[in-house]
């Protein structure tokens, strides 16, 4: 996963090694540079290691649950994001993000108890206290620093290759017993890896292809964050969720669960009240009704009487 926001940080630079080409070629005196403001790398450390933390928790709970469920309930960042932006980043919520939030527990509660899986849950919802964490820091050191969402991941992905490269050493001779899946019985069997990479290309498909979806995923969401809000990049996120759940209904991976589909529908309806998306519409509607009135004449709307 790391090593595919680490790719990031080196299209970062060809990126604007070539802007840089642009601005020498169109302007053949020297210009000096913009101003910028002062940016540390280790200011996105902390943000790596909630990543990190949290990822692991939500791969050790995906095996303790169902996939549809474990996307489910990861729509419950929007109630950690929320409350974590109030405290943090002085973010004030009005009574449509209250609403939202109420929804979000209702369908989450319904999620939980349509498939209980009861460890598995928990690892999930403190799984995405931490992400909340890692995704409002990375909103407060974005808008502050100014920092290109490019360079924003690939420093994340560097912090947070280099720390498994290193915990990956002592890793490799820990006995894990039972819950290891190596021959050796350990932790981490990097031979093992290596073996199963070369036997299988399924697997090295597999994970190239992760590697590139996580790079393309991670630039998208930090764009999102810094043109946007951290709020609703956790929306966007959420929306995969339908389609997990419908792949695995599909290929029967799964079995129906009535409660899924109300819970489903809390989560939605949670998820598009916090990030306003009922202001798109009202605004939306005045639009088209505006731009039916002919030219010269003054919309009519309706009185309070008639609404009434």
């Amino acid at each position: 996963m790391f090593l595919g926001e680490f790719f990031c940080l080196p299209v970062f630079y060809l990126l604007l090694l070539r802007d840089r080409r642009r601005a020498d070629t169109s302007h053949p005196r020297p210009i000096p540079p913009s101003p910028s403001r002062p940016f540390t790398p280790l200011l996105f450390l902390p943000p790596a290691l909630c990543d990190m933390a949290g990822t692991s928790l939500m791969y050790v709970a995906l095996n303790m649950t169902s996939a549809s469920s474990f996307q489910m309930l990861r729509g419950s960042i929007i109630i950690f994001t929320g409350l974590l932006s109030v405290a943090f980043l002085g973010r004030v919520l009005g009574r449509s993000h209250w609403l939202g939030i109420l929804l979000t527990m209702a369908g989450l509660a319904l999620v939980g108890l349509a498939d209980l899986r009861g460890s598995g849950d928990l690892l999930i919802l403190l799984a995405q206290a931490i992400v909340s964490i890692q995704m409002v820091l990375e909103e407060k050191f974005i808008f502050s620093h100014d920092v290109h969402p490019l360079r924003a991941v690939g420093t994340e992905g560097l912090f947070g290759f280099t720390i498994l490269a290193l915990l990956l050493v002592p890793l490799s001779f820990i006995p894990a017993g039972r819950l290891s899946g190596n021959p050796r019985g350990l932790l981490e069997d990097p031979s093992d890896a290596l073996c199963q990479l070369r036997q299988r290309p399924l697997i090295l498909a597999a994970l190239l292809a992760n590697v590139g979806s996580i790079s393309f995923f991670n630039f998208s969401g930090v764009s999102v964050t810094k043109e946007l809000s951290a709020t609703t990049r956790t929306v966007l996120d959420s929306l995969r969720t339908l389609l997990v759940w419908a792949v695995s209904l599909a290929l029967r991976w799964e079995r129906f669960h009535a409660l899924q589909l109300p819970g489903f529908a809390l989560l939605l309806a949670g998820a598009a009240l916090y990030n306003g998306l009922h202001r798109a519409l009202r605004n939306s509607q005045d639009d088209l009704w505006n731009w039916n009135v002919p030219d010269g004449q003054t919309p009519c709307r309706e009185s309070d009487h008639d609404r009434r």
